[in-house]
């Protein structure tokens, strides 16, 4: 018996994920809609790839070296066979309906043809361990509602695709690979934008202080507006006195001590990635 065409390609990129991608591979084979999965290893190091290989034959393993993730996605993107790509992380589960609703406006525009509608992403992104005091002080640092993983009232246009035309993806060329924003990228070179969706997912918040530090660390290893000197600006916002001023106010703003160690451990972390990237090393680490 062959197998239903897929309607959608969704491109995994993983890296040291033994933890997290057995739920994510499990969701994204539970989805309503035929949909193929392609997973592209950047090069793991902590038996995430004992786990993948249990999932031969439902999913499609590419690997590589550590490159980072915009590469791995551009690789994945190689291989999908179906005309929409999705873009999953390994912390992340989806409810059985989430590429459904993803893709389905994409589909209604091409058979209308009165809207183009290159591509979606979702404002029903949920923080999959709120109950954890470290995941809801990340919500707390960016300004998020609560146990959501965007601010009130977001935009109906975005600008990072969950789901796109692998047309549009192909024809200029994929994600950039510039650190912590190559997401954006895609709707910079198409100078188009996702429509919102409420398809259902769930993504992993840094969930213990090391966790907190990494993310922080990446994040900060972003392009900056107005280069150094804005790089340096984001470094003084970092410095300690500053991190103990935000982190004490914001711990009895929302009456909870321990911010005030995320926000100093957060910091940290920022300021090294930042010296990191203003020492010219590699984004992606």
């Amino acid at each position: 018996m062959t197998s239903p065409t897929p309607k959608a390609s969704a491109i995994l990129a993983v890296y040291n994920a033994a933890t997290t991608v057995a739920p994510a591979l499990d969701s994204l084979l539970a989805q309503s809609v035929p949909t193929e999965i392609i997973v592209v290893d950047d090069g793991s190091t902590d038996g995430t790839v004992d786990i993948l290989k249990k999932y031969r034959g439902r999913v499609r393993l590419v690997r590589q070296h550590h490159g980072g993730p915009a590469v791995a996605r551009n690789l994945g993107a190689r291989f999908a066979t179906s005309p929409i790509l999705l873009f999953v992380d390994a912390d992340m589960t989806f409810d059985s309906d989430y590429v459904r609703d993803l893709i389905t406006p994409i589909l209604e525009s091409r058979i209308s043809n009165l809207t183009s509608i290159l591509g979606t992403y979702t404002t029903d992104e949920r923080v999959a361990n709120w109950d954890n005091v470290w995941a809801r002080s990340w919500n707390w640092q960016e300004g998020w509602e609560d146990g959501k993983r965007f601010p009130p009232h977001a935009p109906k246009w975005g600008t990072d695709f969950r789901a796109i035309l692998k047309s549009e993806f192909d024809r200029v060329g994929g994600f950039d690979s510039i650190g912590y924003t190559d997401t954006w990228t895609l709707f910079q070179k198409l100078q188009a934008r996702p429509l919102a969706t409420h398809a259902i997912c769930y993504h992993q918040n840094p969930g213990t202080l090391s966790a907190v530090y990494r993310q922080a660390r990446w994040v900060a290893k972003r392009p900056y507006k107005f280069g150094v000197i804005g790089a340096l600006y984001a470094l003084a916002r970092t410095s300690l006195p500053v991190s103990l001023a935000v982190g004490m106010y914001k711990s009895f703003l929302h009456a909870e001590m321990r911010f005030l160690l995320f926000k100093v451990v957060y910091d940290v972390g920022r300021f090294v990635g930042i010296l990191e990237l203003l020492s010219a090393k590699k984004r992606y680490n």
